[in-house]
């Protein structure tokens, strides 16, 4: 945990570095998936694609602030709309449009070196099936600048660590600490899930569409794996080696394949190897809707919210999860999916359940209360995520989208696309019209 109650580690707690990962389809002006081949060079920085051909995926590059990666994702959507073939659009939104059958979702290509991408998409094709992976989101990666950690260590070692300087025992100790914030994060995180869920509504065409689901990505009928992995967060070897047991047994092909909302992750290339040479760098977290009542896909108010949610949890007392623990946890991010605030329970590792409406308003209080000790002014942010709650009608995005476009939503969500890449050019710089959420409703 951090050492609070230090003013240098408290001047820095919100200093850290932003990256967002958003995941969109290319669409036809009838709302089926474009069948053109992906317009950008496999080479072209900060765009590239997921799993099919038509699922264009931008990452950011590193932010050192939550509105800055916020325009940075909205202009370049902007500059990849413009690219797209005449009558093609993007989806803005975490469930597909029409799909009439599977064939319709092409495999990404790729080619020379990165041949082997489209294999392993060939693969995931066989062992998941390909509507899965049509399911689109944002992932959100975060990490804390070196100040505040080199602090925090230099409180509980006595040593002290100059900017630029590393050794083997502050790497470990710094994996330790993201070690820590995940095992938090599985307990808390699903709070996340609660206040971003934004695809309440899906076309029949997809299979087994539900009707009582807030976020289908993130529900028990979305993006996961066949079994429930459980980790050893006691150091970074033993977790890594809790992620290698399941490739080592054939659970998963390779690390990537584990679909768990978070993930830690080293500098550079995201392969084991890497995370048990040089440490953590960076945790990500993965169940973010696309925000289609936002130009940007997320709204600001929501990536500052999270950045908070990893900064309290940090200050929190170190965990120790049990194998069941870890897996109710699981069982609690899939509930945070449903559309029902009040009907929906979540059980915490003491056992102590509780309504979705209730433990998100309780881990809502708990953090105001917490950045209010150490006179941090977080009102709007925290005021924006409680009326989801107190007034879902009106401020949660499953709640509006739901009732806004539940009726016909591919053809209401391809109007308003139409109208706002229309209309790019004039958006350009203006504040967003959803900073106010009242305006979309």
């Amino acid at each position: 945990m951090l050492h609070i109650d230090d003013i240098i580690v408290r001047q820095h707690l919100l200093s850290g570095n932003f990256g967002l990962e958003k995941e969109m389809l290319r669409i036809t002006s009838d709302g089926h998936l474009a069948q053109s081949p992906h317009p950008f060079s496999q080479e072209e920085p900060n765009i590239t694609r997921d799993f099919c051909e038509n699922q264009v995926e931008i990452n950011t590059p590193v932010f050192k602030d939550a509105h800055e990666v916020v325009e940075y994702l909205y202009d370049i959507t902007v500059r990849i709309s413009a690219r797209l073939d005449d009558g093609e659009l993007l989806w803005h939104f975490s469930n597909p449009p029409v799909i009439d059958s599977e064939e319709e979702i092409p495999i990404a290509q790729f080619y020379g070196d990165m041949a082997e991408k489209t294999e392993y998409r060939k693969y995931l094709s066989e062992r998941y099936g390909r509507y899965m992976m049509t399911l689109s989101d944002i992932h959100f990666n975060y990490s804390f600048k070196g100040d505040i950690l080199r602090r925090n260590y230099e409180i509980e070692t006595g040593r002290h660590i100059e900017r630029g300087e590393e050794d083997a025992d502050y790497r470990k100790y710094e994996s330790n600490l993201y070690l820590q914030l995940a095992a938090q994060m599985s307990v808390y995180g699903w709070v996340a899930t609660v206040l971003t869920a934004a695809s309440p509504v899906m076309d029949k065409s997809y299979p087994d569409a539900p009707s009582d689901i807030a976020s289908v990505r993130c529900s028990e009928v979305g993006y996961w794996n066949t079994f429930s992995p459980v980790f050893n967060y006691t150091s970074l070897e033993n977790y890594v080696d809790s992620i290698q047991q399941y490739v080592d047994d054939g659970s998963i092909a390779v690390a990537s394949e584990l679909y768990y909302p978070i993930r830690l992750k080293p500098r550079g290339d995201n392969t084991l190897d890497r995370l048990r040479e040089f440490g953590v760098n960076h945790i990500e977290l993965r169940t973010i809707d696309l925000n289609p009542l936002s130009r940007a896909g997320i709204d600001e108010r929501d990536v500052k919210f999270i950045q908070l949610l990893i900064a309290w949890m940090m200050s929190l007392p170190d965990i120790t999860l049990t194998s069941e623990q870890q897996l109710q946890a699981i069982r609690n991010y899939k509930l945070a999916a449903h559309f029902s605030l009040n009907d929906t329970q979540i059980t915490y590792p003491d056992g102590s359940r509780h309504s979705l409406a209730e433990a998100t308003l309780s881990i809502l209080d708990r953090m105001s209360a917490f950045f209010e000790s150490i006179s941090v002014n977080v009102t709007e942010v925290m005021d924006f995520q409680r009326k989801k709650i107190t007034d879902s009608e009106h401020y949660r995005y499953a709640d509006i989208i739901r009732r806004k476009y539940g009726s016909d939503f591919v053809k209401s969500i391809i109007k308003l696309y139409k109208f706002r890449f229309k209309e790019f050019k004039e958006l350009q710089g203006v504040q967003d019209e959803c900073l106010d959420i009242t305006a979309c409703v």
